[in-house]
């Protein structure tokens, strides 16, 4: 006997997203109106920013909602009670604060390996990079995805291949991810872009250095820059509630754990 195939079990922020919609489609919100502050949504479903952040993301990814950077969210278009099940759940997806927890734990910790394994060659190829990503910043280029590069010659930097492989992997669920790339189009400027060149300048220095503290300390704070510009993309009321969605990675005298 076949076994029953079970559904997939929905995540928080798309069962918050899925009932904003049903309040949009009932009415509560018509087109061009504002929903209310994120710190409200939060507190009346009991969870924090991030998880409604996540959520909003689902929605303008379905076309529902604009968040607006320093306005907040609007209504774009009421959607139809049944629209494709399979696109609006997005059920397979990971949220964008779940992938950047992840990549914290695995990174920076891969950073502080290459710190102690990285060759001459390897560090010269990241100092590329970097350049390369100068000059294509400077040209308004985004034709490369000199980040990406960066962050895999940064694992194969650690001379370990699985280390690489996994991070690849992450990678290409970033890649293929829904939410993460509705995440980017909001990250795409000139002035972010700038902001992360200069977190990896940081990095390259504390390998440069063969500082292990160092380099694992740059790549967790580059990836927290990451997390709070996306949480502070429409956050009009107050920018720095919930600033954060994880307890920093511990570090105990001085060691990673």
């Amino acid at each position: 006997m076949d076994k029953a195939v079970v559904p997939a079990e929905k995540k928080q922020y798309q069962e918050i997203g899925e009932d904003l919609r049903a309040q949009i489609i009932q009415g509560h919100y018509p087109v061009g109106s504002r929903l209310p502050p994120e710190r409200n949504i939060a507190e009346t479903y009991g969870v924090s920013r991030t998880i409604v952040r996540e959520a909003l993301l689902m929605l303008e990814l379905q076309g529902t909602v604009d968040i607006r950077q320093g306005s907040g969210v609007y209504v774009m278009r009421i959607p139809e009670e049944h629209e494709n099940e399979e696109e609006r759940l997005l059920t397979s997806d990971v949220g964008p604060f779940e992938i950047l927890q992840a990549r914290q734990l695995l990174e920076s910790n891969i950073a502080a390996f290459a710190a102690k394994m990285a060759t001459r060659a390897d560090i010269d190829n990241l100092r590329r990079i970097i350049e390369q990503e100068q000059r294509a910043i400077a040209a308004n280029d985004n034709s490369q995805d000199n980040s990406k590069m960066f962050h895999l010659v940064l694992a194969g930097a650690t001379q370990n291949q699985m280390l690489l492989a996994t991070v690849e992997s992450v990678w290409h669920h970033m890649d293929s991810s829904p939410l993460w790339q509705q995440f980017n189009v909001h990250i795409a400027s000139r002035a972010y872009r700038l902001k992360w060149l200069g977190d990896r300048q940081t990095i390259l220095a504390a390998l440069r250095r063969r500082d292990v503290m160092g380099a694992w300390q740059a790549m967790f704070q580059h990836l927290e820059n990451v997390k709070k510009s996306l949480l502070e993309l429409s956050d009009e009321d107050a920018p720095d509630f919930d600033g954060y969605l994880f307890e920093s990675v511990p570090v105990f005298q001085g060691k990673l754990v």
